[in-house]
């Protein structure tokens, strides 16, 4: 019997015709998006605040600026949200006069910072009788510290209308004296729910602008003197165990670091030496 004939396979080497117009479409493609990412300008504060939700997302702690434009028209303000301090360096915190221990050695303190205390005090006697705000100081800084409640109503940053007054007599005392401003916005330990704020940061940081604003509005105190920083919740007074603790620890406050008034400003009568 005759073997049956085995005919050869036949192999296509060639590509099918439609590959090459898909692969020539892929790379025009490729090729316009390319070109269209180097046209593309990069958001830088939309891509810090993305990269700080997804830093608090996976448990970190987030730390961001934004300078927005000074309401002036002259030059920027820092705005600063910082992260919560360390425990190892809550000895560089300077302690204010009313907060230090008895029977230790007496500190000599500047006279600029004399100065300004005692002409805040006096030109805002009222308040601080009343329990609106307070002065402390230390040998470096003066710190006027305003209540939540005094300033601004619950979850919001508008400051209220019968603290414009204050601070404008504020301005005019800091008018007459040099020195760093750090105007700081705190809050407590409860988040915050509000679809405008994301979250207490942001709260304490727009806080802190509001009362910027005011400072160089008319421009008395040079815009480039000042910086607000959003706290959050950091640095609290006292614990978050009470709500009367709490309502305490949400402040504002306003510190003039090294400053030194004219020679014009009545001079203090505060004592020259406190506790260190």
């Amino acid at each position: 019997m005759p073997k049956p004939q085995v005919r050869p396979k036949k192999y296509n080497r060639g590509s099918p015709a439609w590959i090459v117009t898909f692969a020539d479409l892929a790379t025009l493609l490729l090729t316009f998006f390319i070109l269209m990412l180097s046209f593309a300008e990069m958001d830088v504060e939309k891509y810090r605040a993305m990269a700080n939700s997804m830093t608090m997302a996976l448990g970190g702690t987030p730390a961001f600026s934004v300078i927005p434009s000074d309401v002036s028209g002259a030059r920027p303000v820092s705005v600063i949200a910082t992260e919560p301090a360390p425990p190892s360096a809550s000895a560089q915190i300077p302690e204010l006069i009313d907060e230090r221990a008895e029977g230790d050695a007496p500190t000599r303190i500047p006279a600029g910072v004399i100065d300004l205390a005692s002409a805040l005090i006096r030109e805002l006697e009222t308040e601080v009788a009343s329990g609106s705000l307070s002065v402390n100081y230390d040998q470096e800084q003066v710190i006027i510290r305003f209540a939540e409640e005094a300033a601004f109503r619950s979850g919001e940053a508008q400051i209220k209308p019968e603290m414009i007054p204050i601070l404008e007599r504020v301005v005019q005392v800091l008018g007459s004296c040099t020195g760093d401003v750090l105007v700081a916005g705190y809050t407590d330990d409860r988040p915050i729910a509000s679809g405008r704020y994301r979250s207490n940061w942001d709260l304490s940081a727009a806080r802190a602008v509001s009362v910027v604003h005011e400072l160089v509005l008319n421009r008395d105190v040079p815009a480039a003197r000042v910086v607000a920083a959003g706290r959050a919740e950091t640095n609290p007074l006292v614990p978050n165990d009470s709500p009367e603790n709490r309502a305490r620890n949400r402040r504002v406050e306003i510190a003039i670091r090294n400053p030194e008034c004219d020679d014009t400003m009545p001079t203090g009568s505060l004592p020259v030496e406190i506790m260190p």
